[in-house]
């Protein structure tokens, strides 16, 4: 697939979905097709489906047309997932994506088993977003649709500081900024800005955040009574494992919060010597070299073991 009306041919009805926990490439990504679709198709009746989004991604237009249930069943003539790795990933409408009479996945991680009828996975590209705007007439992208596909490429990229970041990533930054795009305002509030609360919680996991492997790895956590008492949800944790990331000496950085009981959510970053996506999809999780995740039951300490047991084996070169 060269162009997005490549798969538009007789379509009336399309759904649009994206993966659990939807971070800012994935609502970047699915909320820029929208609008293109909304925009540009106006005879298509576009759908969209998402777990809830954080409000940080209240500057995209339209973000209150988002669907957060599946509703009744329906067959589409097309659904299009963005930024969705595996099928048991789509969140929200997977019942629909089986019914549909065509289906297209449109992402950017190599661990992606290309699940759909037409796969247009680049797997070197900085993120979905950035995938999405290879697909589209550059002339159709107004302001509304630059925001979401700006948006998308600032939270994979790490604001355009992970490796995956390229002179062509750079060169579609600047092409969506000249579209207007309030560059500065978005970066800050989906980076920066932290409530009261949030600067608490992450001044404690630093604070008690400890050493492994000779200083090559660093862990933060945080169990579910401390969020009970905090009064914070996941989304309030955002942020903490990049700053962990950033302490010298450091390979790894690993966060982990317990979201039900004995049952944690890992996150993993990487200064570049691992390759944290192997390590997630060991525990049957998933990402990129650099930034990926996964969920382990078990007690904390085990949590912690387990993952740095794998760290360790890259690091001594033992994981293959």
């Amino acid at each position: 697939m060269e162009r997005i009306e490549e798969i538009l041919d007789g379509v009336k009805t399309m759904g649009i979905g994206g993966h659990v926990r939807p971070d800012g490439d994935c609502v970047g990504s699915c909320m820029a097709l929208y609008l293109y679709i909304k925009k540009w198709y106006p005879k298509i009746h576009a759908d969209i489906y998402l777990e809830k989004p954080k409000p940080v991604f209240g500057h995209i237009a339209c973000m209150d047309e988002v669907k957060y249930e599946a509703g009744e069943e329906k067959e589409y003539d097309l659904f299009v997932t963005c930024d969705v790795s595996a099928l048991d990933r789509l969140a929200v409408a997977r019942e629909h994506f089986a019914h549909a009479k065509k289906t297209v996945c449109i992402d950017h991680h190599i661990s992606n088993p290309g699940f759909a009828d037409t796969n247009h996975v680049k797997g070197e590209i900085s993120s979905a977003s950035e995938v999405l705007y290879s697909l589209l007439d550059k002339e159709k992208i107004d302001l509304d649709i630059a925001t979401a596909i700006y948006t998308g490429m600032i939270h994979d990229t790490g604001v355009f500081q992970y490796s995956s970041t390229s002179p062509d990533t750079m060169r579609i930054a600047g092409d969506l900024m000249a579209k207007g795009v309030d560059f500065s305002n978005i970066i800050d509030q989906s980076f920066y800005q932290k409530s009261y609360i949030q600067n608490q919680v992450m001044g404690r996991v630093l604070a008690e955040s400890i050493m492994l492997l000779d200083g090559k790895c660093i862990v933060g956590y945080m169990k579910m009574r401390d969020m009970e008492f905090y009064g914070v949800q996941p989304a309030d944790l955002d942020g903490i494992v990049s700053q962990l990331r950033l302490t010298k000496g450091v390979e790894v950085a690993m966060f982990i919060y317990e979201h039900a009981s004995q049952l944690f959510k890992v996150s993993l970053r990487s200064n570049g010597k691992v390759d944290v996506s192997k390590i997630a999809s060991y525990f049957g999780g998933g990402g990129h070299i650099r930034a990926a995740g996964c969920d382990l039951a078990g007690s904390m300490y085990d949590v912690i073991n387990n993952i740095s047991e794998q760290i360790e084996k890259q690091l001594l070169g033992q994981d293959e």
